[in-house]
């Protein structure tokens, strides 16, 4: 009998052949294998179903589990088709696009794309939904099948299944995989993997429904796209779905109106941000904050225009693999220029523009720079996708020598900046090339083994832990993801650190070395909020408009009782104005508790309330907005009580 050597964690047995994931997994832990979703052979995430190769190597095997990513994703996935099927068998003749897994975005956990033979409303989610659970109780397989590519296409052009179709023409090259739903209509061309049935299906919900384009152009079909999410229990749905309804109430397109924020206006453009004073507030301090780091962390402040000549997006390579995030290209005296989707190639202009030397390395340069992306009105969402924004964005220009060294302040800076804003959960990814050709990754594999290791030791030295994700780096280079949970346990991808070994080479960049020879240096892209606006909405979520007094664009209201204490109310603000604080003071002739109301209403951090007993004592009565009353002091005590507050930058 001939056998397969495996491999799983630290042991390593034998097993009979022929045989599939699950006889492997099995041979080890049987328990383990009861919650297993899918698995990885050798690095490869496949079905559990999947035969293994009959081979002299050793088959290295790692369950995939509900409580990573990877099965959460795979579960979502799986999810995604169920949705499929259900809406091809209640609404037959539709037609499909896409269904991948949403691991990013905190409101979705999958979507199908489809053309229906009628418009679906919101109505039509629950009996979609039902349906989906009856066929989840049928504990329906999944079933993969290897095919040529000409009869993939005779199968979905005789399935009148044209986007299908199109896509298998650009993807596939040779034989690629489909799924079955067994006992359904649904057949996909997909890469998978899935669960191994219908039944491994036991927590979903169905959440929204909107208008897509195919492949995202205005110009292509119209379609509809379902959304949901999925979990591994009913348990951690009814937990989301709690969460849900409390970010409902923290949305930060609410609260920017009720707070006067910021607005979009359909007459200026979607996706298009107006800021108001209040909000201007808010982004001086985000910004201030972020300046005294950067100085103190030895960067240079930068400027750079909004639009440039068409043939630096092509030297970059935007105008070959961007072009469709970007705005059409305008003429000026026979020149092309295009609006800037990203601030990399200017930085680099002020690098290229003097000679550099070993000695001049790192070059830090820092921009709040403004950039623009041609996003589709249907991806728009407040503030967290927006067509015009700012990038707190860096780029370092270093020797191969100094990598790890500036990894690290990097990483300091990124948990200095977040503690600041009370983000004590945050968590670190490690993106790497993946698969044993690594295939699409641009540059030698000398360099991504030294620079994948320079950010795994960059990581160690701080004791951070980290999740390793294979084959999520960009093309270009290795990178550090960063994310936090918000104050309702949501998890958002903020920052990032990219090592880049692309644009370097595109742009011919250069140092003299010790050695007097030309050598090339390596670019990080360093970005903590992502864009300011994005951040912006998170703020408003997690706080829930209710900002530390630092950051609160209105730190004290001042509320005279009665009409003949104004002009005490008005000395009293005036005063605080000069020792640097955001007042204002309420001199209407309403009732104090509506006062209080209306400064409640709009979060003001703490309220003085003045009558004729704080007159005559030249005290001032407190009210904090979370503790309520706190009592009467003096206006110096108060002013140095909030003074530390303030610097100290409390929560």
């Amino acid at each position: 009998m001939s056998e397969l050597n495996v491999k799983f964690g630290d042991r390593q047995q034998a097993i009979p052949a022929p045989a599939t994931v699950i006889d492997a997994i099995k041979a080890f832990d049987r328990d383990l294998l009861k919650k297993a979703l899918a698995a990885k052979v050798n690095g490869e995430e496949v079905d559990l179903n999947r035969e293994l190769d009959a081979t002299d190597e050793v088959l290295s095997i790692e369950a995939i589990t509900s409580d990573t990513r990877e099965g959460l994703e795979v579960l979502r996935h799986s999810t995604a088709h169920l949705l499929a099927a259900a809406v091809l068998d209640l609404f037959p003749g539709t037609k499909l696009g896409v269904g991948p897994a949403l691991m990013e975005d905190p409101r979705y956990g999958f979507y199908y794309d489809i053309i229906a033979p009628r418009n679906l409303t919101e109505d039509d989610l629950p009996v979609i939904e039902k349906k989906m659970k009856q066929m989840a109780k049928g504990d329906l397989r999944y079933r993969r099948e290897v095919v040529e590519k000409s009869a993939i296409l005779d199968l979905f052009k005789g399935r009148e299944e044209p986007l299908k179709c199109e896509l298998i023409d650009e993807k596939v090259d040779g034989s690629a995989t489909i799924y079955h739903i067994d006992g359904s209509p649904f057949i996909d061309f997909c890469l998978g993997p899935h669960v191994q049935h219908t039944g491994k299906l036991k927590a979903f919900k169905l959440l929204a429904l909107s208008g897509a384009y195919w492949k995202g152009d205005a110009e292509r079909e119209q379609m509809q796209r379902i959304y949901g999410t999925a979990f591994a229990s009913q348990e951690e749905l009814d937990a989301w779905i709690k969460q849900r309804e409390e970010a409902e109430k923290r949305d930060h397109r609410k609260l920017g109106r009720e707070l006067d924020l910021f607005s979009i206006d359909d007459d200026y453009g979607q996706g298009l941000i107006l800021w108001h004073p209040k909000g201007g507030i808010v982004r001086m301090e985000m910004e201030r904050l972020l300046r005294e780091e950067l100085e103190q962390r030895g960067y240079s402040f930068v400027f750079t225009p909004h639009i440039a000549k068409r043939k630096l997006w092509t030297i970059s390579g935007h105008e070959e693999n961007y072009a469709d995030g970007m705005y059409a290209p305008t003429s000026i005296e026979d020149e092309e220029y295009r609006l800037k989707p990203m601030n990399c190639p200017f930085h680099i202009g002020i690098y290229k523009s003097s000679p550099r030397s070993y000695r001049d390395l790192p070059q830090r340069y820092s921009e709040m720079g403004t950039v623009y992306r041609a996003e589709l009105s249907g991806t728009l969402h407040g503030l967290m996708r927006v067509r015009g924004f700012s990038v707190d964005d860096a780029h370092l220009f270093v020797r191969p020598d100094q990598v790890s060294t500036e990894v690290s302040d990097c990483l300091d800076f990124a948990i200095k900046v977040f503690d600041t804003y009370g983000f004590d959960k945050v968590k670190f990814e490690l993106s790497v090339r993946g698969g044993a050709e690594n295939k699409g990754y641009l540059g030698a594999d000398e360099d991504w083994a030294s620079a994948e290791e320079s950010l795994a030791q960059a990581l160690r030295e701080r004791n951070i832990t980290y999740e390793r994700i294979e084959g999520e780096a960009a093309f270009y280079g290795p990178k550090i993801d960063i994310k936090i949970e918000d104050a309702i346990g949501r998890v958002w991808q903020l920052g990032t650190i990219q090592l880049d070994f692309n644009l370097p080479e595109r742009f011919e960049l250069e140092y003299t070395g010790d050695d007097n020879l030309k050598h090339r240096p390596f670019m990080i892209h360093r970005a903590l909020f992502g864009s300011i606006e994005r951040f912006f909405g998170v703020l408003i979520e997690h706080y829930a408009g209710a900002f530390p007094l630092w950051l609160a664009p209105v730190q004290v209201a001042v509320l005279p009782i009665t009409d003949r204490i104004n002009e005490y109310a008005d000395g009293i603000a005036t005063k605080l104005r000069n020792a640097g604080f955001r007042v204002e003071a309420n001199l209407r002739s309403d009732k104090i508790g509506s006062k209080i109301r209306d400064a409640q209403l709009q979060k003001v951090p703490y309220m003085l309330i003045l009558g004729d007993q704080e007159l005559e004592n030249g005290q001032v009565a407190v009210r904090q907005r979370k503790q309520g009353d706190i009592g009467a002091m003096s206006l110096e005590e108060f002013t140095s009580m909030i003074a530390t507050e303030k610097s100290e930058r409390r929560q």
